[in-house]
């Protein structure tokens, strides 16, 4: 290759959303804003609590969702999209749009 192709924004933004689960995760808290733990293991369907906690944590690390713990017993605890993850949801609507679109090829 002639020209150098510089790889390093794209891997960024991979790494925020690889895994299995994380892009079902941003889809569910963009479509109902806000979720409770239970909420999402219940749209998300077949998640292992592990699984789910740990993507939970890593979204919620890279910045892309909010997680308000309340003090109270028993514990609530709501997720929604922070600022930088409802940045990144233009991409999830081109890829709907993308998906509605080609959804006849199956």
């Amino acid at each position: 290759m002639d020209n150098e192709v510089n790889i390093k924004p794209f891997a960024y933004a991979m790494s925020l959303i690889d895994g299995k689960w994380k892009m079902h995760i941003l889809f569910w808290l963009w479509k109902a804003n806000t979720l409770r733990y239970g909420e999402l293991k219940k749209v998300l369907g077949n998640i292992t609590h592990k699984m789910l906690s740990n993507q939970l944590k890593e979204l919620a690390t890279d910045g892309l969702i909010i997680r308000k713990e309340y003090p109270q017993v028993p514990p609530k605890v709501e997720y929604s999209l922070s600022e930088k993850g409802t940045s990144l949801m233009p991409v999830m609507q081109a890829l709907c749009e993308w998906g509605n679109n080609h959804i006849e090829d199956m």
